[in-house]
């Protein structure tokens, strides 16, 4: 018998959730018990769409449904933004050895305050709503801050457009 290891695709989705008080969930990883971030998640394979991994890291890491025909499938947007980044070397293992940088696409969803909020316990161990500038402050990943920070322009485009 073979053991295969799978290894993560470097492409991945940042997923900013909101309130229309522009308070943002962070959650707090398993693994890295200081480092709270937005949802994130790579592709589950080449062929996936970087909106269908948002959909699935959603559900999957907050149990909050986005997909087609819920009632939040409008809610998310596309901020057609990327970060080129290089992996932390904490987490290179998960991928194959020659790669050593990740692209991660960005989106916002938002939500009603007060929506319901159920961790994947085995990835997440808390959760928190924090106005923006604070949860820009609590992230770890610098790339999860700006999100955070660009969020009342991105709210305000919506707006307007």
């Amino acid at each position: 018998f073979f053991m295969t290891t799978i290894v993560k695709i470097p492409e991945s989705v940042l997923v900013l959730i909101y309130t229309s008080a522009l308070d943002v969930l962070l959650i707090k990883r398993a693994d890295a018990p200081d480092f709270w971030q937005s949802v994130t998640g790579s592709k589950d394979t080449p062929t996936e769409t970087f909106k269908q991994t948002a959909v699935r890291e959603v559900f999957e890491e907050t149990g909050i449904d986005c997909g087609a025909g819920s009632a939040l499938a409008q809610c998310l947007h596309d901020w057609r933004l990327e970060n080129v980044y290089d992996i932390y070397p904490r987490w290179r293992h998960r991928y194959a050895t020659d790669v050593t940088r990740n692209t991660e696409h960005l989106f916002g969803l938002k939500v009603t305050a007060g929506t319901p909020v159920r961790l994947s316990p085995r990835e997440h161990t808390a959760y928190q709503w924090l106005p923006y500038l604070e949860a820009a402050a609590a992230c770890f990943s610098p790339s999860n801050a700006e999100a955070c920070l660009l969020l009342p322009k991105f709210v305000a485009a919506r707006v307007h457009s």
